[in-house]
């Protein structure tokens, strides 16, 4: 095991810090707004006062996010769940261990650096903890995560538009596969792999399975899938393989494997000027992908994985997230009947059409369109689906056969 690293310790003032992050973080994203672009930025300020890390020394340079075996691995964060109903009536489900399982998932985390170049250094800040926990740690219970530190593209830097600065871009996507090679070299011994990506993690998975698995027929066959959220995978109108990969084709079940699950999710038609859901524009630019005529975003459904509608079953942090009136304990709520997705198509966009089945009286909160309509909601795409994808993983890997 390489690259270990302390918590410098929690309390009071943290716990604080953690709640000013999370109150500010609406605040943050609208400051951002600058030339029609607003940054996933200050989004997951729920876990700093649970996890925190400190870069130690390690052989090579990667740093390590999350590894399995890590002293206080984000990745590893409690799963202890109170699932909330339309009536406000509770259960709880405690924690699962972290899985000592035989299958590795790679995840690459979304923008959520306010550093002031154009790429972030790789130092890691609560942002990164925090994005982790929220994202990837449910994962721990069906693969073991590896999540290396990368330099990604700033807010600084995506003020310029996801396609304005192709340097930056650049340097992101050479850190990603810095990393990639390392663990590929040292760490993986062989095991398959669930590829997991959101927005800027997305656009960079892109490239990496677009530069490095697909033109390999052997990694391809250790890729047991590639879950790639809000990032802008494309392919040939009605077709599943094609435009981002030559190779890996869009998931047709749950069982499915060697293939991806990709989405953006919004609660009514993308606008013409979205930055999701819309071949060869948005967050399409930053992994390179121009294309858009012919093509279309893929949408898999990850509940039914066909055109059928499906009851989603999202998880979210309670510290971000809270019932009113509803005595919620536990790291994570969950609210089962919420929410049904189904995947659409029109006027040149394809999406994950989420919608609420909340009605009066119903105390649980929903998710809106923010910071605004070319977002959809785009923040929550992971969490909105987050039990489903998990469940799919543990799926596939029972299908698996490398």
């Amino acid at each position: 095991m390489r690259g270990g690293r302390r918590p410098p310790g929690a309390g009071s003032a943290s716990r604080r810090r953690s709640e000013e992050w999370r109150r500010w973080a609406p605040r943050a994203a609208t400051a951002l707004a600058l030339s029609g672009v607003v940054f996933l930025v200050a989004t997951y300020g729920a876990a700093a006062s649970v996890v925190s890390l400190q870069q130690g020394t390690a052989p090579s340079s990667t740093v390590w996010l999350c590894q399995p075996g890590q002293p206080n691995d984000p990745c590893a964060f409690s799963s202890a769940s109170t699932a909330v109903t339309a009536r406000g009536s509770t259960s709880a489900t405690p924690a699962e261990p972290a899985s000592s399982s035989a299958f590795d998932c790679f995840y690459v985390y979304p923008t959520v650096s306010t550093q002031l170049k154009a790429n972030a250094n790789l130092n890691i800040k609560p942002a990164e903890i925090d994005a982790a926990v929220a994202q990837a740690s449910r994962f721990s219970h069906v693969c073991r995560v590896w999540a290396p530190m990368y330099r990604q593209r700033t807010a600084a830097s995506l003020e310029k538009g996801f396609g304005g600065d192709p340097v930056a871009d650049q340097v992101a996507y050479a850190s990603l596969l810095s990393g990639w090679q390392d663990y590929l070299a040292h760490d993986n011994d062989g095991r398959p792999i669930i590829f997991i990506g959101h927005s800027q993690g997305a656009a960079m998975l892109i490239r990496l399975l677009r530069s490095q698995i697909d033109p390999s027929a052997t990694l391809r066959k250790r890729m047991v899938s590639a879950i790639i959220l809000g990032g802008n995978v494309q392919v040939p109108k009605g077709k599943r393989v094609g435009g981002s990969f030559t190779h890996i084709p869009t998931c047709a079940s749950a069982r499915a494997t060697g293939c991806v699950i990709a989405y953006s999710s919004f609660g009514a038609t993308p606008p013409s000027s979205s930055f999701f859901g819309r071949p060869g524009q948005g967050v399409s630019l930053q992994s390179g992908q121009t294309t858009s005529t012919g093509e279309q975003v893929a949408c898999v459904n990850p509940v039914t994985f066909s055109g059928a509608k499906g009851s989603l079953l999202p998880y979210f942090l309670s510290t971000t997230s809270r019932v009113p009136g509803v005595n919620v304990t536990t790291p994570w709520v969950s609210f089962p009947g919420l929410y049904t997705a189904q995947c659409e198509s029109k006027g040149g966009a394809t999406w994950l059409q989420v919608t609420s089945a909340s009605t009066s009286g119903d105390p649980r909160p929903t998710v809106t369109a923010s910071p605004g309509p070319d977002w959809g909601y785009h923040l929550d795409d992971v969490n909105l689906a987050l039990g489903n994808l998990v469940n799919d993983v543990a799926e596939e890997e029972a299908a698996y056969h490398g």
